[in-house]
């Protein structure tokens, strides 16, 4: 019958998703440490300088961050990459955004504090992912109920996805503006609690690819103009963010959401 088909192309979509889409989601949430692993390479004399000249830390001090920055980034997205030890990549590509933030003092600038939070996020969730339930990290811990650590990084993961889309919320008295901010607002509450996660994720996915293609075009920008650099920073992070949102889509939201407790009701 005509619903029998609808569900069999169903199955076969949704079979298709649950295979390919967790790579595609990897690949965008580490492009932003591969960009700025490939920029320390090209840069280092520049980076080297900046950090150099900000912190007075002296020649060497400057070359080992600088060093740490592109051997950290480019390991990390090797071995997310290729699938080995994940666990530790993820840790380490928290150091290197914790490094950045205090580096950078992105610490005092709201709006980039957020977005290398969300980015953390990406990062817990695809930790979550890697984690297997036999193998935990955290052997030995107390069991919180019947959620396990990794349903409680995929909550920590969600919430702090939606910080990017904090950032893009307009305060102006247009119609346009008020309405975007209506429907993100109610998209990422979605996203955050797990209601019609997946549903809300994969529509947050759609509207953050539309803003970063519209308003982050580096290639637009001549290379050696600094907006240029920027824009490119920024395009990368928000593809990381939108590979964490991905991995929702792939995975869904975990035993700490709305969506799981519905189950039981």
């Amino acid at each position: 019958t005509h619903k029998e088909e609808l569900l069999s192309k169903r199955t076969k979509f949704l079979r298709v998703t649950k295979q390919y889409l967790p790579h595609l989601a990897r690949l965008c949430l580490i492009s932003t440490f591969l960009e700025d692993g490939i920029r320390m390479w090209f840069q280092w004399n520049e980076q080297k300088d900046y950090i150099e000249a900000t912190w007075g830390c002296g020649y060497f001090l400057a070359t080992c961050f600088v060093l740490l920055n592109l051997t950290g980034q480019l390991g990390g997205c090797v071995l997310i990459l290729s699938r080995h030890f994940v666990q530790y990549a993820c840790f380490g590509l928290f150091g290197i955004i914790a490094l950045q933030t205090v580096a950078y003092s992105i610490l005092w600038d709201i709006k980039f504090l957020m977005r290398n939070l969300a980015l953390g996020g990406g990062l817990l969730l695809l930790l979550a992912e890697s984690r297997s339930e036999g193998k935990s990290m955290f052997a030995g811990v107390p069991s919180m109920g019947e959620s396990s650590p990794k349903q409680y990084m995929q909550l920590g993961g969600r919430v702090l996805l939606v910080l990017m889309f904090m950032t893009l919320l307009h305060f102006d008295p247009s119609f346009f503006s008020i309405l975007q901010n209506m429907v993100g607002t109610a998209l990422i509450i979605l996203v955050a609690i797990g209601f019609k996660t997946k549903l809300a994720a994969l529509t947050l996915v759609i509207w953050l690819l539309a803003i970063n293609i519209y308003f982050n075009a580096f290639w637009a920008v001549p290379a050696y103009k600094p907006m240029h650099d920027f824009l490119k920073y920024d395009f990368f992070q928000t593809t990381s963010v939108i590979g964490g949102l991905l991995l929702v889509v792939a995975l869904g939201p975990g035993g700490v959401s709305m969506d799981e407790k519905k189950k039981e009701w």
